[in-house]
């Protein structure tokens, strides 16, 4: 988590601080404001943006309701999670309903707190990787992160195995990709049985492959196979 900048609203001072102290040890810069206002403006004057945002309800100046809608006006992004004594079900339903990506409800363990920001983060990850562009590959798309290549009857859900060795011959296109290497960074020995199996997988991609003329998994004797892109 280092070099993470977090933003925490709570105005109570001790548990701010005390708060504070439990995120920096965990590699957290958390900057702490104890009204909404001054954590407005401090969200408004970082230049580097913040990766989260914790916020109580219960804030002077501006409730944590309206600096959360504040946000939401510009920013749909950055998780923001809210830390607050306030646990009706009424409570809940508008943070949520304003954009929030989860409620604590007070008192809490900072074991909680810490594994529901995870949460929050492997969520976040598997959005943006959802939302990563496709390679082109020749004129097929491919997704390597979601194991999936794009046919013209069909979108093909890659086995892991298939996903790892075409991400291999699409790094090394028109290049070689050495069998010994790839058995090992694949199956993690290269002996023979492996080697069968890899043989395996490179015919079901070639077949794949066939609904471009332009792309071919060529042998090179000796030493791999080479992705052709034509």
């Amino acid at each position: 988590m280092e070099n993470k900048q977090l933003l925490l609203a709570e105005y109570d001072q001790n548990q701010g601080f005390s708060l504070q102290q439990h995120l920096q040890k965990k590699g957290w810069e958390t900057t702490l404001a104890r009204t909404g206002k001054d954590a407005h403006l401090k969200y408004q004057t970082n230049k580097n943006g913040y990766d989260f945002i914790i916020l109580d309800v219960c804030l002077p100046e501006m409730d944590g309701f309206s600096l959360v809608k504040k946000i939401r006006e510009t920013d749909q992004k950055t998780p923001i999670l809210i830390l607050s004594a306030k646990g009706l079900k009424e409570d809940k339903l508008e943070g949520f309903s304003l954009g929030v990506d989860d409620y604590v409800t007070k008192p809490f363990s900072i074991e909680e707190l810490l594994a529901r920001m995870d949460a929050i983060f492997r969520r976040s990850d598997q959005q943006k990787r959802n939302n990563k562009p496709a390679i082109k590959l020749g004129q097929l798309l491919y997704q390597p992160e979601l194991r999936l290549l794009h046919l013209a009857s069909e979108i093909k859900k890659l086995t892991t195995k298939e996903n790892q060795l075409l991400h291999l011959l699409f790094i090394h296109k028109n290049g070689v990709l050495n069998r010994q290497e790839t058995l090992r960074t694949i199956w993690g020995d290269d002996n023979y049985y492996n080697g069968r199996s890899m043989d395996v997988y490179i015919s079901k991609l070639r077949k794949l492959l066939t609904e471009d003329p332009a792309l071919e998994i060529m042998n090179v004797h000796g030493f791999g196979f080479k992705l052709l892109i034509k």
